[in-house]
């Protein structure tokens, strides 16, 4: 019998090895770090109430957008920015500015 040469297909690479050798999924796994870091950081200086309504979001060179269920705990959380920004700096968090913005729903 004839056998045609098949080609070897590689063995597939780990999810973890694959993340760990892609530079920008790595960039992408810090800022998803800091971001989290920020919001466990802010968690407390929260009033209980607000502490489940609102969610990390992106961090870039400008600074952390925290997300907000709706517009009124937005605005609580305008008012509470100064104390946030500080509970940022004293924890060294790279992010010094937050920015708020209202998560947007949709309705399908």
């Amino acid at each position: 019998m004839n056998r045609q040469s098949v080609p070897a297909v590689p063995d597939a690479l780990p999810l973890t090895e694959a993340l760990r050798r892609s530079a920008p999924l790595a960039d992408l796994r810090r800022r998803l770090r800091e971001s989290l870091f920020c919001l466990e950081t802010i968690r407390p200086a929260l009033p209980p109430p607000l502490r489940t309504l609102v969610q990390a979001g992106p961090v870039d060179e400008e600074g952390w957008t925290l997300l907000a269920a709706n517009a009124a705990v937005a605005a609580k959380l305008k008012q509470l920015k100064p104390r946030l920004e500080q509970a940022l700096q004293v924890a060294g968090c790279p992010a010094k500015v937050i920015r708020i913005k209202v998560i947007q729903r949709s309705f399908v």
